[in-house]
């Protein structure tokens, strides 16, 4: 089995129910209360890496300042959906949020010099028509 590919099934799963879970949460707090628990509980993995780590975690000024960049970035994205979730239908919240990886992809293309085959391609295509027929 591929090194990636175990690690790859728990976003999946991690991640489904990252997204579930904050429609019944701002049944009962405020998406701005919810980030704040959501936050103690990245703060309560990140306690659990650091004893892993032996307390002490690698040290780059470029990888600390693009590490704090994306927490922020995935914090804010995490805020926004907790706006969505209180307001919108989880179900298409949920999907239409997960389109996510098309941005990451086009980056990843213009900065990274990463290429898609046209198969690949289609099925961005294919996976943003989906989506706009489920949300319409």
């Amino acid at each position: 089995m591929k090194q990636w590919l175990l690690p790859t099934f728990g976003a999946l799963v991690l991640w489904g129910f990252w997204s579930f879970i904050p429609k019944i949460t701002t049944r009962y707090i405020s998406p701005k209360s919810a980030i704040l628990f959501e936050v103690l509980g990245g703060i309560i993995l990140a306690v659990i890496v650091l004893v892993s780590l032996n307390f002490k975690p690698d040290i780059h000024p470029k990888g600390v300042l693009l590490a704090i960049t994306t927490g922020i970035l995935g914090f804010a994205g995490a805020l926004c959906f907790l706006y969505a979730a209180s307001k919108g239908p989880i179900s298409l919240v949920a999907l239409l949020s997960a389109l996510y990886p098309v941005i990451a992809i086009v980056l990843a293309m213009f900065f990274l010099n990463e290429s898609i085959t046209i198969k690949q391609g289609l099925g961005i295509v294919l996976g943003l028509g989906a989506m706009v027929l489920i949300a319409t």
